[in-house]
């Protein structure tokens, strides 16, 4: 009765946090009952968070901008332009995928910088800027396929990045990619000793921590889901190049967001601009690095989708930002700004690209998907505001 009052207590206080959680769960569920297990079949589960990757790694970077009270419509477009200038690259000048890469990030990074000016330093609204932008990468993206209409990617090392998977050197377990389930492990190790160590430090100082039980219930709960979707994955083709790009992104923005000076700044300046301003933040540089951050990862998001299609096309970025903007909402992203975290727009990814999934694999129409995805973001918000009232 105790475990079961304590747990109650931790959902209340911490609803925003694990209501995602609860929300993956329960769609997981329903649509693996509703599909008679293929929705949890190792080779869909695969495909789902596969073909999640290049919206994954946009609402990474939408996080930051919507924590910072602003927005960028333009993200869905820049990263179209830019994987149809990637495939430029490699088709028509020849350039190797070493080269291109980087070329195609700082390209994005100058993008990013612009449009960073023009918010921070001139002071234009941020929707006007990424509407502005949108429609002039919409035309650029138009422009360099217009010969073609579509540029096919010969070079596979490049398509690798969206459609290959990483090797297995040790294939211990018959029919399993014994890698994958090895770094699994290692993470799963990774996060047990990671919380005990928050734990500590906050005991250290006093602060309040969830009770011991509760503690040890968490982390069963997560490390069983980790170990579970390692398995599956493993029974597959083990994890893809593309998931492992966006393991490393969202690695380094979540140490960004929670271990630096500048990750403190960000919230911040979402929080109370002003006040942030008084506190001696910089918030121009802070404003010019988040949309300089947020147009990098556009052009990553155009890498991935561009290498998972194998070619660039005309219509590639179309609704990207939407997407985007959607997973960190649902991920837990307060639309006062000043709140929100990465791995939760990661998981408001992930509950978007399961509900796509499910209502396909049960052939749900077109114009019914786009009203449930719209409902559900509208769901998030109305929770996200009523959440801020009780507090």
């Amino acid at each position: 009765m105790e475990l079961f009052n304590d747990l109650k207590t931790m959902l209340r206080k911490n609803i925003r946090e694990y209501g995602m959680f609860i929300a993956l769960f329960a769609i997981m569920l329903v649509f693996s009952i509703l599909s008679d297990g293929v929705f949890m079949s190792p080779r869909n589960i695969s495909n789902l968070i596969n073909s999640m990757g290049y919206i994954a790694v946009l609402a990474v970077g939408m996080t930051l901008v919507l924590i910072i009270k602003h927005i960028d419509l333009s993200v869905g477009y820049v990263a179209g332009f830019m994987g149809a200038v990637a495939a430029m690259l490699l088709t028509t000048y020849k350039l190797p995928v070493a080269a291109v890469l980087p070329i195609i990030l700082v390209i994005g990074i100058a993008i990013g910088l612009f449009n960073g000016a023009l918010v921070a330093k001139l002071h234009i609204p941020a929707f006007v800027v990424s509407l502005a932008g949108m429609l002039i990468f919409r035309g650029a993206l138009l422009q360099v396929t217009a010969k073609t209409g579509t540029i096919i990617i010969p070079n596979k090392t490049f398509n690798n990045i969206g459609t290959g998977y990483i090797p297995d050197p040790f294939k211990l377990i018959p029919g399993y990619h014994t890698l994958t389930i090895v770094l699994g492990a290692l993470f799963i190790v990774f996060y047990v000793w990671s919380q005990f160590k928050n734990r500590k430090n906050k005991l250290k100082y006093n602060f309040e921590v969830t009770p011991i039980k509760i503690f040890y219930l968490k982390m069963v709960f997560i490390s069983f889901l980790i170990g579970y979707v390692t398995w599956i994955l493993s029974d597959y083709n083990g994890l893809s190049w593309t998931v492992v790009i966006v393991l490393i992104v969202v690695a380094i923005y979540h140490f960004l967001t929670t271990k630096t000076v500048l990750g403190r700044h960000i919230y911040a300046v979402g929080g109370n601009d002003e006040a942030a301003t008084l506190s001696g933040i910089d918030v121009k540089k802070v404003t010019m690095f988040v949309f300089a951050s947020m147009s990098m990862l556009a052009a990553l998001s155009g890498i991935l989708f561009t290498a998972r299609l194998q070619s660039a096309t005309v219509t590639a970025g179309t609704g990207f930002e939407l997407d985007a903007i959607a997973s960190a909402y649902v991920g837990g992203v307060s639309a006062a700004g000043g709140v929100g975290k990465i791995t939760g727009s990661i998981i408001g990814a992930l509950v978007m690209a399961s509900l796509t999934s499910g209502m396909n694999l049960l052939n749900v129409g077109a114009s019914y998907q786009y009203m449930i995805r719209g409902a559900i973001l509208i769901l998030a918000v109305i929770f996200d505001v009523q959440t801020r009232k009780k507090k």
